[in-house]
């Protein structure tokens, strides 16, 4: 999973790679019915026909549809919760706080956040793999307390879910030489590695047997190039034998590709390099 920069975007933004702006009168519209949708929901909430809210708000689908190909821009085209592109099949918009109706981890049940299903702020792009798994998952810690529309309080609630868009949270998944997301191995908190474990059994990052397979693909791809690398590095000798320096320049670019935000699995091919606990080639993949 790899950082969303999701704060202050809009379809209207110019900077977009493969993204055509929107007007800011089509935006403007785009919000006025996000406005009209949420009191017309709002009204079949207050009358007490939740079946009545619930319909409405899935009748209203092509409306959060509309952002889709925007929300994917966002990513180069990428699912935010796997960065696969074709390997999750289709592209859902994803609401991340469950729209009808909430579930816990003890299996109980709430009222979902039906206020924020016409809310952008609250779309994911997913592939619709995670996207079902997930489903209305969204338990919050048994000390947090959950936001309702007559007393807001989303910024407060302490969830388990790991959000893409949160730069802290996407640190706690890391990824092994079998393909697998794995709880980063550097966690010491429980409740950050029992957030890492739920996020990955419920978006389903494992479950998958394509996802697993191309990551391994990934990570064997970069172990070839690291080890060429090396070798060259040994080789290399300033004055004496300067030749492997140019094969050195190369396997670090390839590697820099690889791990390029608009590379698919590139957080796959990160940990790759992370693993091998080398800093000076840190620095240079990073540079």
């Amino acid at each position: 999973m790899r950082f969303i920069d999701f704060e202050g975007r809009k379809p209207t933004d110019k900077d977009i790679h493969g993204w055509e702006p929107w007007t800011e009168e089509a935006w403007k519209k785009w919000l006025a019915d996000s406005e009209e949708h949420l009191r017309e929901v709002k009204r079949r909430h207050e009358s007490g026909d939740i079946a009545a809210r619930n319909a409405y708000i899935d009748s209203k689908a092509k409306h959060w549809g509309k952002l889709k190909k925007w929300l994917f821009a966002l990513s180069n085209g990428k699912c935010w919760f796997t960065e696969g592109r074709d390997i999750c099949s289709h592209e859902d918009v994803e609401h991340f706080r469950p729209k009808k109706l909430v579930l816990n981890l003890d299996n109980s049940e709430d009222d979902g956040y039906w206020w924020l299903a016409f809310d952008y702020k609250n779309y994911r792009a997913s592939g619709n793999v995670p996207n079902r798994k997930k489903g209305n998952w969204f338990p919050i810690h048994e000390d947090s307390r959950r936001s309702k529309f007559d007393k807001r309080s989303e910024e407060s609630e302490t969830i388990v879910l790991i959000d893409p868009t949160n730069p802290q949270d996407v640190g706690l998944i890391a990824f092994n030489e079998e393909g697998n997301a794995i709880p980063n191995p550097k966690l010491i908190d429980p409740w950050d590695r029992l957030r890492a474990e739920k996020s990955i059994e419920w978006l389903k990052l494992n479950e998958h047997d394509d996802l697993p397979e191309e990551r391994r693909k990934v990570w064997q791809k970069i172990s070839r190039l690291l080890e060429e690398y090396y070798i060259a590095k040994a080789a290399y000798k300033p004055g004496i034998n300067p030749a492997p320096y140019n094969t050195m320049k190369e396997k670090l670019r390839e590697i820099k590709e690889r791990t390029r935000a608009d590379a698919e699995l590139s957080v796959t091919a990160m940990w790759c390099v992370e693993f091998r606990n080398d800093r000076e080639l840190h620095r240079l993949v990073a540079c």
